[in-house]
């Protein structure tokens, strides 16, 4: 697989943000439970060791998980992390697809629980676990 070649569904990710600009381009897959972020990984997203750094994948799964939450409730309320958790089970390299696959595990009137397993070329390299705190959105006065 060429280092510029993006699997089947993924477009350029919309949501965008000042913390993972560095990290363009981005992309994004909707599915009707979850929003799976993906990037084709470059040195940018490494450690010192040339290695992808742990905390780009804590912030894609957290984004990832926060995204699918947000989708699955319908859009109508703002979501703020109470905890993230991530394990480290492998390493990932440069040239190869990282993809953050995001299940919401329930929603509430206040708390969404969610998990993610943040994959290499398809190999599982970390799963993540995060509960987010439900904030209504405010409406808008004319």
């Amino acid at each position: 697989m060429a280092t510029t070649d993006i699997p089947a569904g993924f477009e350029p990710h919309t949501r965008k943000s000042p913390l993972t600009d560095p990290w363009e381009p981005l992309y994004s897959k909707r599915t009707d439970n979850a929003i799976i972020i993906g990037l084709r990984l470059a040195k940018p997203h490494t450690n010192g060791r040339g290695l992808i750094h742990g905390g780009l994948i804590a912030a894609l799964a957290d984004n990832a998980m926060g995204h699918s939450c947000a989708h699955v409730m319908g859009g109508v309320s703002s979501l703020v992390t109470i905890s993230l958790a991530v394990d480290f089970v492998g390493t990932a390299e440069v040239g190869q697809w990282l993809a953050v696959e995001s299940e919401v595990v329930k929603t509430g009137k206040t708390i969404c629980f969610a998990q993610s397993l943040i994959k290499a070329d398809d190999v599982v390299i970390a799963r993540a676990n995060a509960t987010f705190r439900v904030v209504p959105k405010k409406e808008q006065v004319d």
